[in-house]
């Protein structure tokens, strides 16, 4: 059903943008960014992601790179990279709010080695040129899917670093803050598909255990709890955000090198020097 004939609201609108071509971030987020006078920002909920099956071989994104960096990860940093002067551009009485989704396994991410071997194996040689891509053979899913979701995180609180240090012409503070969600594991298509291994008979095997996964998992409706109370909570419309919710309340992070600013500062520099150089390819 169209939204705008449900809630009687012409203002509606929808436009499409590709997570995995950055191409297509760059002309959705410039569209936005070039608007004058800037236009109304008032929250941003950033919930999509991939995750590919078990026993599945690496999947690349349009630009080349390993699908789960690629749109968890790196399609976030380059849309809110070019969205930055719109946040900073709202007015300070404005309660916006940038809310990621991010998921458990990020403690099982691995950012040691991002500017050696290790994110050659997740953009296949792309970040590092003294290093060659590891072989497909090496590839596991839920590993590259950690390591997406803790780039995701570490470069929230980056971001929100990056916001909170802007001096405002009219000396007031900033007003965007972040918020990352943890949802829990919810009964989604993306979850069906890597239960399933992507596989006609791992979706039968899912068939036939349903009643189980359907005691252990959220439906979307309770996994989506957490993310109303990101967006409606009003103590988070104060204070400097960088928060983690789960299961509707605040809890901490698990891995305490998402707040080391060096770490922050190698992965949004690694970041950068990749989008330039999948620019310049595609150019």
């Amino acid at each position: 059903m169209d939204l705008r004939t449900s809630t009687n609201n012409e203002l509606i609108n929808a436009e499409r943008v590709d997570l995995s071509s950055l191409h297509s971030i760059r002309q959705f987020a410039t569209k936005w960014v070039d608007n004058a006078p800037p236009r109304r920002l008032d929250m941003i909920i950033l919930c999509a992601s991939t995750l590919t099956p078990m026993g599945s071989k690496i999947a690349v994104t349009e630009d080349g790179m390993e699908s789960n960096w690629g749109i968890n990860y790196l399609a976030n940093f380059h849309f809110l990279s070019i969205l930055s002067p719109a946040l900073r551009a709202q007015p300070p009485d404005r309660d916006v709010r940038i809310i990621m989704g991010t998921c458990s396994s990020y403690m099982g991410g691995d950012l040691a080695t991002i500017s050696t071997a290790s994110p050659a194996t997740r953009l296949r040689g792309k970040l590092s040129t003294n290093t060659p891509s590891s072989e497909p053979s090496a590839f596991k899913p839920s590993t590259a899917y950690a390591t997406s979701k803790l780039a995701l995180t570490t470069f929230a609180l980056a971001l929100q670093k990056h916001l909170s240090s802007y001096k405002r012409p009219d000396g007031a503070e900033m007003s965007a803050r972040i918020l990352l969600v943890n949802p829990g594991f919810v009964r989604t298509p993306g979850t069906r598909r890597y239960l399933t291994m992507g596989s006609l008979l791992g979706l039968l095997v899912y068939l036939l255990t349903y009643p189980f996964w359907w005691l252990v998992l959220k439906s979307p409706n309770q996994g989506a709890q957490s993310f109303l109370y990101a967006a409606m909570e009003a103590r988070f419309g104060r204070g400097e955000g960088g928060w983690l919710i789960r299961e509707c309340g605040e809890v901490p992070y698990a891995r305490e090198e998402v707040k080391d600013e060096r770490v922050q500062k190698e992965l949004w520099e690694l970041s950068e020097k990749t989008i330039e150089r999948v620019e310049k390819e595609g150019a």
